[in-house]
């Protein structure tokens, strides 16, 4: 397109303009290069402009080309030819001399346009793609693509208003480099798990630092400006005593509650070597396909409003077949028990709380007593679900599998910095989230 106007007397084409939405600058010509981008040439529309040491009105001085990538249009590379206007300065005592114009849509000696960096970090935190793609679309080298995106993501990552109101903190680790041997294998995630007024929980990445002890938390903690720490009201952890000092240092006034998840998990993990363990007891060896403990293996994992009549029949059986003592019926019995604590009602689910952590670790069969005393260890921090209305630590797990996505997408990481910008861009909790049911 070429000098198509809207109009008889029009200098610039207002459809044109109105598609480029850009104030100031106007379309001039629209064409597409031999490699096939498309490629607009724009000028702003100032007739004059006064010296910025002077102030005295410049003099005209020509043009002077200056190309700019700009987000892509219609599934092509823009590119942006701005006609720069040169100005002189009038006053022969003025250093100055020469001067270009400036405008918004780029800073100076900048390759994208303001509106191709804003489009390409918010793509990065949206949507599931890659540095690399993003540089494709763009008609750039990676290495400019992510110089300039890593302005904007500073940017972002460091609006201070990101750690306030945080009431809830979740924290748990996280292993960003799985082939490396070191202390920087594993890094400590912090995560808002604050619920909005409706009670609906959108957790969000707050920050990410390299190792995996209570004074790498702790040392977080003591970093955050004045009135975080003041804040949080509740603080979720796996069962780690290193973050539980770093709570109990750290966040004095906060209540620290053990992570349902992994609670229950510890019972599955107790079922499986009373089950190995009987196995070995009585048949001599690990299970095979035919044996009836492990055939059911997979059941003993279910809850028991979970099995239908067939598989509870089946699980009868083989215990009757392959449990001579009960000993694994007795550690199911329990896993169910430690289950139903998070499927009940809050005052019975408290009560039977408090009936695991008496009885369990009295329990015959050593496995469950281990348990029990482990969970007597964390009485309070197991108890303390049911004061502060079920908060757990699972947005933080969420959290992670949306990092473990753009660490498959980068196909791994060298540079810690750049890890960090990239995952506190795509967990930053800005993500739309689904508002209806999955299923009817």
């Amino acid at each position: 397109m070429t000098n198509s106007m809207c109009g008889s007397g029009a200098h610039w084409c207002a459809r044109a303009d109105a598609i480029f939405d850009v104030s100031d600058l106007h379309v001039v010509e629209v064409h597409q290069d031999d490699y096939g981008r498309l490629v607009l040439t724009v000028e702003s529309d100032a007739i004059q402009a006064g010296c910025p040491s002077c102030g005295v009105l410049a003099a005209g001085h020509g043009r002077r080309i200056r190309e700019l990538h700009d987000a892509p249009c219609f599934g092509r590379v823009s590119i942006v030819r701005w006609l720069k206007r040169v100005w002189r300065c009038r006053e022969a005592l003025c250093p100055t001399g020469v001067f270009s114009e400036t405008h918004p849509i780029a800073p100076p000696r900048a390759v994208l346009t303001v509106r191709a960096v804003r489009w390409a970090t918010d793509a990065l935190t949206h949507h599931d793609t890659t540095v690399s793609a993003l540089a494709r679309q763009l008609g750039v080298d990676w290495h400019t693509a992510w110089s300039a995106i890593r302005v904007e993501a500073h940017a972002r990552v460091g609006d201070p208003d990101r750690l306030r109101q945080v009431q809830t903190l979740g924290v748990d680790e996280h292993i960003w480099r799985p082939s490396r041997i070191g202390v920087d294998r594993a890094v400590t995630i912090m995560v808002d798990l604050t619920r909005d007024q409706d009670g609906c929980l959108h957790a969000r990445l707050l920050d990410a630092v390299v190792g995996r002890s209570g004074t790498v938390y702790k040392n977080w903690l003591d970093a955050q400006p004045d009135g975080f720490v003041a804040g949080v009201q509740a603080a979720a952890l796996d069962p780690f005593r290193g973050y539980a000092n770093a709570i109990r240092d750290g966040l004095p006034d906060a209540v620290a509650v053990l992570d349902a998840f992994h609670v229950v998990r510890l019972g599955t993990q107790v079922v499986d070597e009373v089950r190995r363990r009987v196995q070995q007891d009585t048949l001599g060896r690990r299970g095979h396909k035919d044996d009836p403990l492990y055939k059911i293996r997979g059941l003993l994992r279910h809850g028991v409003e979970h099995l239908t009549e067939k598989q509870q029949a089946k699980l009868s059986h083989c215990l009757d077949a392959g449990d001579p003592a009960d000993e694994v019926n007795v550690a199911w019995q329990c896993y169910q028990q430690l289950r139903s604590i998070y499927h009940a009602t809050p005052g019975r689910g408290r009560e039977i709380a408090v009936k695991v952590l008496d009885s369990f670790h009295s329990c015959p069969i050593p496995e469950v007593a281990r348990l029990g005393r482990t969970l007597r260890a964390w009485r309070a921090q197991v108890l303390a679900y049911f004061d502060t209305s079920g908060v757990s630590n699972g947005g933080t797990e969420a959290i992670n599998l949306i990092i473990e996505k753009v660490r498959r997408l980068g196909h791994g990481f060298r540079h810690f910095g750049n890890y960090r910008l990239r995952i506190l861009l795509a967990a930053d909790g800005s993500r739309p989230y689904r508002k209806s049911r999955n299923h009817p």
